[in-house]
């Protein structure tokens, strides 16, 4: 599958013409099913040049426009690697596909700037987590969601500890015993035991977990989704004392990771990340309720959109589902309808969205009716 940082988010945001074409649609990963993904995205193609035939274009400006689009139509290669949803993104000089963790209801959106309401979920990390599998024979990264799991190239970025140090006394310290994971056949998980190492081989084994903690930013870049430790307990326990990103939790699993495929990892993961991930919606929504009546929150779009505009937006709450049309001056700091827009109107809550997100915000798409009032949008700000 694909990633979106932030940093590309920042990029699509900051790109503005005078048509922005984004196309979501649900996808299959396996099975004869697959063999509707081109069909479907060939069809949601023609619904977008359907409507902009119907506004005045061209038809050669629309065969130049979906042109890049269209070559995806017909290459087998791309439909046999899919995630669970594809975004699409083009103009006249921009082109980006994204294969993500994320289902999506299909949707074409014809504006001024990208849309990116649907991909809230990606980058609030309502349904995305990590799990770095730790062993002496190998690390993977894997990228989850509630419904699916990926594994992360990493290879070349984060060795195993057989390539990167010559454990040969660590060995002999350390019988390392591998049974049968635990919940596999009634068997048990893998684990060290015997003596503790020397200072000598903790030192280097904190200095080689210091090298992946060092790594795992560049690889997790603008992310703060949950991270999950997977691996014998002795190795968990060092790598949280080399660790640095903030997002790991304290809660692991225990074992030897080698004997888990992808998917059963992920089903031990989920249960730890789902937890975290819950409470850290759920106290981002008691801090807005308890803060109601005060500067330090707003519902009022106007407002909120000055905040993000200018990095004050904390953490925003915004109804997935809904959308307010209009455009915002950012030098008058106000929200216009209308004519006023001199046909340059756009969702607003998805403008609020990317402008808190560039600027380093945390944002949770809501079911409607979640924030009190009933307000399609919530805000929680910096100063």
């Amino acid at each position: 599958m694909d990633k979106i940082t932030r940093e590309e988010l920042k990029e699509l945001s900051a790109h503005s013409r005078e048509l922005c074409v984004s196309l979501f649609m649900p996808a299959f990963r396996a099975g004869r099913e697959t063999e509707q993904n081109p069909i479907r995205f060939k069809n949601l193609l023609k619904e977008a040049e359907n409507r902009l035939s119907a506004s005045g274009a061209r038809p050669p400006e629309i065969q130049e426009l979906f042109k890049p689009a269209r070559s995806l139509v017909d290459d087998p290669l791309f439909w046999q690697h899919q995630g669970d949803g594809l975004a699409v993104f083009l103009s006249a000089d921009y082109f980006k596909k994204y294969r993500l963790p994320l289902t999506f209801q299909e949707s074409v959106t014809l504006a001024r700037r990208f849309h990116f309401t649907p991909l809230l979920p990606y980058f609030s990390g309502e349904g995305r987590f990590y799990v770095l599998a730790l062993s002496r024979n190998m690390i993977r990264l894997l990228e989850g969601s509630r419904h699916s799991v990926d594994e992360v190239d990493v290879e070349s970025l984060l060795p195993s500890l057989g390539d990167a140090f010559r454990f040969d006394r660590f060995e002999k310290q350390l019988q390392f015993h591998t049974g049968t994971a635990a919940g596999r056949s009634g068997g048990r998980a893998a684990m060290f035991h015997g003596h503790d190492p020397s200072d000598e081989e903790k030192g280097r084994l904190l200095r080689w977990f210091g090298k992946i903690d060092g790594d795992l930013p560049e690889i997790l870049r603008g992310s703060r989704s949950p991270l999950v430790l997977a691996g014998v307990e002795y190795l968990l326990h060092l790598y949280r004392e080399a660790n640095s990103y903030p997002f790991l939790l304290e809660e692991g699993i225990p074992g030897n990771p080698d004997e888990l495929r992808p998917e059963e990892l992920h089903a031990r993961a989920f249960p730890i990340a789902e937890k975290a991930l819950s409470r850290a919606a759920g106290q981002a929504l008691e801090k807005y309720a308890g803060l109601s009546g005060s500067e330090s929150v707003s519902s009022n779009v106007e407002k909120i959109l000055e905040g993000a505009h200018h990095g004050r937006v904390d953490v925003l709450f915004v109804d997935s589902g809904a959308r307010m049309t209009g455009c915002f001056d950012p030098e008058e700091n106000r929200v216009l309808t209308g004519e006023s827009c001199r046909g340059e109107e756009e969702d607003l809550l998805n403008l609020a969205a990317v402008q808190t997100l560039v600027h380093g915000g945390t944002v949770y798409g809501v079911s409607s009716g979640s924030l009190p009032g009933g307000e399609p949008l919530g805000a929680v700000f910096r100063f």
